[in-house]
């Protein structure tokens, strides 16, 4: 299907050109008409999702997020495309599946340019399983691999489950301990190479299907049928009248429809350099003392880094706008991790933390960890629709039952959810996409890197700037920085280095790219302001 924009898009009509003239420009239509079909309060995963449901079923769709896009627990996770194995050792068969089932689709038709097949091994070290447990772990890893089977994710895109020997261990984990290895286990899984780059991709794809997406845009006096929107930067106010009000806004649910209780649990990440751990082009599975489903990871990650997670910690009181791990969680997982490396890391080796707010539904006592990750939806007394709980990897079914459900109980003139088809801007078969292969491109050499953050959609990089880096160390060049202002909506130097490139994961590398990526956005905003 062609992408159409309702009446109200004006110069970008059929285009996922996000930039600040597009905002003021919509602002402006959406205060002359203020009657729509849907408002989506939140920008992450999820309320991306739901803007481009709603707007490619031709519903008059508008997003709001106060802050930006991905800003909050959207851009902290494992960047993995999880196919639902931990949740089948739980008994959540449900859930297990519907990840499976859209990991197969975010892999083989939404965003196969964001993702790959990272191989996930658990080495067989003598002191590092309890007797029997490798079994359990290789019954576990069959049973995934049934799961993928049953999605018709096919094995040429997710190896099968098998095992290797030592040798081959160590070429795919350099620093993997070494004495008494007996070779490892290993499954596939599906790593984007950044979660806040799959939002913004949804996005896009939602403003090309003629959704209104605005960031910096507050939602208040939220219910059923109405909102008063603030835009920050200008403090002007205007209402708006919707058939059906969709909350996404994850953690902050509750600030949006008072019904909803949720029990945020906090899921934490170290960074470290690649070279701490040789390299690696595989993750480390390490399992958790005492737990038959949890394990800690070492992920390889883009920026020559190794992201080691995960936590899964009760985090009561108020929502920090970024949450930050503690001492102990650091402690917890380099303890961990460092049971299957030949040299243990400490805190010196730690480049930066970062730490996320699952918004989980509360059940009661229990653990977090313990806590169902099926997403339900929710219908309010003020009839404002939320839809919370859910992972990143079912964030489409989540929508689409979000949609589903606006329709179904306010009528709204929609056509059947299609989004399982649907490819996003950049994945092969968007009409926008264009194949460049490594090495070829209309301006020198396109690095693999670029091809990897924008799939097809590299050629508007190219077009944007010159493909030099923005700083010593880092593959983000100069382009990619004109590019998030030019097309990917960001406003201010803070949404380039800590949602469009995560540079600010890392804080040395920020302060050494900070300059430059404001010199660029104050010159790219007044290009666009200015055109």
């Amino acid at each position: 299907m062609t992408p159409t924009a309702g009446p109200h898009a004006g110069p970008y009509a059929g285009t996922g050109r996000l930039d600040a003239a597009r905002r003021t420009l919509e602002l402006q239509a959406l205060g002359d008409d203020p009657r729509i079909d849907l408002l989506v309060v939140g920008g992450g995963v999820t309320g991306a999702g739901v803007a481009l449901d709603a707007a490619s079923r031709g519903l008059r769709t508008v997003l709001v997020e106060a802050r930006d896009l991905a800003f909050g627990t959207s851009r902290w996770s494992s960047k993995l495309v999880h196919g639902g194995l931990r949740y089948l050792a739980s008994g959540q068969i449900k859930v297990a599946r519907e990840s499976a089932v859209e990991r197969g689709v975010l892999m083989t038709r939404t965003a196969p340019h964001l993702i790959r097949a990272l191989p996930q091994l658990v080495p067989l070290l003598p002191d590092l399983l309890r007797p029997g447990q490798a079994a359990l772990i290789r019954t576990g890893f069959h049973a995934g691999d049934a799961l993928r089977l049953t999605a018709g994710t096919p094995g040429a895109l997710l190896p099968r489950v098998r095992r290797i020997d030592a040798d081959r261990t160590r070429r795919l984990v350099p620093g993997v301990r070494t004495d008494g290895l007996r070779g490892s286990l290993v499954a596939h899984d599906g790593q984007l190479v950044d979660d806040a780059r799959l939002v913004v991709a949804l996005a896009r794809t939602a403003a090309q299907y003629g959704a209104t997406v605005l960031t910096r845009v507050r939602a208040e006096q939220v219910d059923g049928t109405s909102a008063r929107l603030v835009d920050t930067l200008t403090g002007r106010e205007l209402a708006v009248r919707a058939g059906a009000v969709v909350n996404a806004t994850g953690v902050w649910a509750g600030e949006v429809d008072t019904s909803i209780k949720l029990r945020p649990s906090r899921g934490t990440h170290l960074l470290v350099d690649a070279e701490a751990l040789g390299h690696p082009t595989a993750a480390l599975t390490v399992p958790v003392p005492g737990s038959t489903s949890r394990f800690v990871f070492a992920l390889p990650q883009q920026l020559g880094r190794v992201a080691i997670g995960l936590t899964d910690e009760d985090a009561p009181g108020p929502i920090p706008d970024e949450p930050q791990p503690t001492e102990a969680e650091r402690s917890f997982l380099l303890d961990t991790v460092n049971a299957a490396l030949a040299t243990a890391l400490t805190g010196a080796d730690v480049r930066g933390a970062y730490a996320g707010l699952r918004p989980l539904i509360d059940t009661g006592d229990g653990s977090t960890a313990d806590i169902s990750r099926e997403h339900a939806v929710l219908e309010s007394p003020s009839g404002v629709i939320t839809v919370v709980g859910g992972k990143l990897t079912t964030y489409r079914r989540m929508a689409e039952d979000a949609v589903d459900t606006a329709v179904r109980l306010r009528g709204l003139p929609a056509r059947a959810c299609w989004t399982a088809r649907l490819p996003l801007i950049g994945a092969p078969g968007h009409g926008d996409s264009r194949p460049l292969p490594a090495g070829a491109g209309a301006v020198g050499q396109v690095p693999a890197s670029l091809l990897a953050r924008h799939g097809g959609a590299a050629h508007e990089v190219l077009a944007a700037g010159e493909l030099t880096p923005i700083a010593e160390g880092l593959d983000v060049t100069r382009a990619e920085i004109a590019h998030a202002v030019s097309h990917e909506g960001a406003l201010d130097a803070a949404d380039v280095l800590d949602r469009r490139t995560r540079i600010g994961l890392v804080a040395q590398d920020a302060d050494r790219a900070r300059e430059a990526v404001e010199e660029i956005v104050a010159q790219c905003l007044g290009e666009v302001r200015g055109g």
